[in-house]
Parts: structure tokens; C-alpha cells; sequence
């Protein structure tokens, strides 16, 4: 079993129910979340000015899949709730965001998955919830998350 930490977020249609969707559909068979972060409501980083504010959280799981297969699993998540990949505006609106964040301490860079995830470290919609339930993870080549989590601005991260 390897434990890997998932960003969610959703700034469009029912938002809570979206994230509620995302967990209900990653949580069966070889994939079980073990834990889940508060909700935040975030203000968007990047992206159209006009966009609507994101609900931010993290969950924890344990799989049994290898990264490749918890990253297929992501995207069908994704689609099924909605998201289309191909024809949305960078960082713009979406009806599900699912990154996986980190997958125990494997790296890997591929032009399609990074892991962990490139700005984990730059953002406080990401690092408060994470620090919520994993403050001693160590983030490889990044450093610990509660360390991590002092260096960004917090400002456009309310708790709901």
C-alpha cells in the first residue's frame, strides 16, 4: 500500500457536492481515503480575473495502485463528474480538480504527471489543508509541510 495525498477543488455548479462526488468515486476497490482535510474556500491563483472561487481540500489514500494507474483513476474521475481537460482555459473554471500531490516518496517527472505536484509548494489553497492532516509529510526535494506551509502568503484561504 502506498499513501498519496490529493488536492481537490471545484469553483463551478455545486461545488461541496463536486468534492463530495470526487471522494465517493476515489474511495472503492484497491483505492481507500483514510483521511480528508476541512474545506476551504479559496480565492483562484492564475486564470481568468472573472472566475468564481474555488472550494479547496485534501484527502489522504491508500492504494494499491501503481502512480500511473492513481492518475488514470483521477482523469476518469474527472470526466465522469464533468471536467474536460481539452478544452478548458488554463487554471480557469472547472467543475472538479483532482491533483495527485505527492505518492509516497516516488518521484517522477513525465510531461503528463509530476509528482509531487510542481507548485505544491507555492500554494496556501494546497498547503493549509495538507498541513491540516499531514504536517510532518515530507515533501520529496521540497521539505516538510509544515515548514512549506510558513513561507506562503494565507491570505484567499478562509475555512468554510
Amino acid at each position: 500500500m502506498t499513501t498519496a495525498f490529493l488536492g481537490l477543488g471545484s469553483n463551478l455548479g455545486d461545488r461541496r457536492a463536486n468534492l463530495e462526488a470526487a471522494i465517493e468515486a476515489l474511495d472503492w476497490g484497491d483505492t481507500r481515503v483514510h483521511a480528508r482535510s476541512s474545506i476551504y474556500d479559496t480565492d483562484p491563483v492564475g486564470g481568468p480575473d472573472d472566475q468564481p472561487a474555488f472550494l479547496n481540500m485534501v484527502i489522504a489514500v491508500a492504494t494499491t495502485l501503481g502512480a500511473r494507474g492513481l492518475f488514470e483513476r483521477v482523469v476518469g474521475v474527472e470526466i465522469a463528474l464533468g471536467r474536460d481537460r481539452f478544452n478548458e482555459v488554463r487554471w480557469g473554471p472547472r467543475t472538479i480538480d483532482i491533483d495527485i500531490l505527492t505518492f509516497g516518496s516516488t518521484v517522477i517527472d513525465e510531461p503528463d504527471l509530476q509528482i509531487p505536484h510542481p507548485r505544491i509548494a507555492e500554494r496556501a489553497f494546497v498547503l493549509v489543508p495538507l498541513a491540516e492532516i499531514a504536517p510532518d509529510l515530507d515533501v520529496p526535494g521540497m521539505g516538510r509541510v509544515a515548514d512549506l506551509v510558513e513561507r506562503v502568503a494565507r491570505a484567499g484561504v478562509r475555512p468554510v
